[in-house]
């Protein structure tokens, strides 16, 4: 299934997952969330900025060697389109491939097959039909999270509105598979977050969702595989 041009639902005939990872400035969640991977035979994919690639390449160098997908979310973190109109586009189509073409030239110097990473969530989760359609010309594809289950909201803090606690989210996402299912769901998670939220879902909920949903027959399919790529 798409939206504004970006996959964001793998096949819903299947009873197939896929996990997410995306990172701007912050790796706190990354050594529990390997080990949890590692102990539920989970593959993920990981989606970095430019300025995580620099900061911390041990990180990424970890997850390459422990075979997991490690992609693109733009070298700048740049917010493509207007929150308030989202088909306001705020980048012009030479910035955003200029922007493209660093953060490709850095994920090669980290030792990253770039011809096999043509996957790509944009900044901020966020983006439009312009933005997708660039991305194409790149030879990329968008994707992003299946919305309604609110693990993009891992990253909230207790002072914001939209704050979420794990609990809360846990409940959601079993709410939503028992109501409706998540065959073909993109769950998405931070690799960090804010030291303001001192309740990290990866600390306890990641392994027992994932262990949940494996006892209720659900697979845990990388996301290259489930989109095709």
């Amino acid at each position: 299934e798409y939206a504004y041009g970006g996959v964001v639902r793998t096949d819903a005939s299947k009873k197939q997952i896929s996990l997410v990872f995306t990172a701007a400035d912050k790796n706190d969640g990354a050594r529990r969330i390997l080990e949890v991977l590692d102990a539920c035979g989970v593959q993920g994919a990981f989606f970095f900025t430019g300025s995580f690639y620099e900061r911390f390449p041990a990180t990424v160098r970890e997850l390459c060697e422990a075979g997991h997908y490690v992609g693109a979310h733009s070298d700048g973190h740049l917010l493509y389109c207007a929150w308030e109109r989202r088909d306001s586009t705020l980048v012009s189509q030479s910035l955003f491939e200029e922007d493209m073409a660093k953060i490709y030239a850095r994920m090669a110097r980290a030792g990253i097959d770039v011809s096999h990473t043509t996957l790509f969530i944009p900044p901020y989760e966020y983006y439009n039909e312009t933005v997708s359609a660039w991305a194409r010309g790149l030879g990329l594809k968008v994707v992003n999270f299946t919305a309604g289950t609110w693990t993009n909201a891992d990253y909230t803090t207790p002072d914001m509105k939209n704050y979420r606690s794990s609990k809360a989210i846990y409940n959601r996402v079993m709410e939503v598979e028992r109501r409706e299912g998540l065959n073909g769901h993109i769950l998405l998670f931070h690799l960090g977050t804010d030291e303001r939220r001192t309740d990290k879902f990866y600390d306890r909920y990641l392994e027992r969702l994932i262990r949940q949903l494996q006892k209720r027959g659900y697979t845990f399919v990388p996301l290259a595989e489930a989109v095709g790529e």
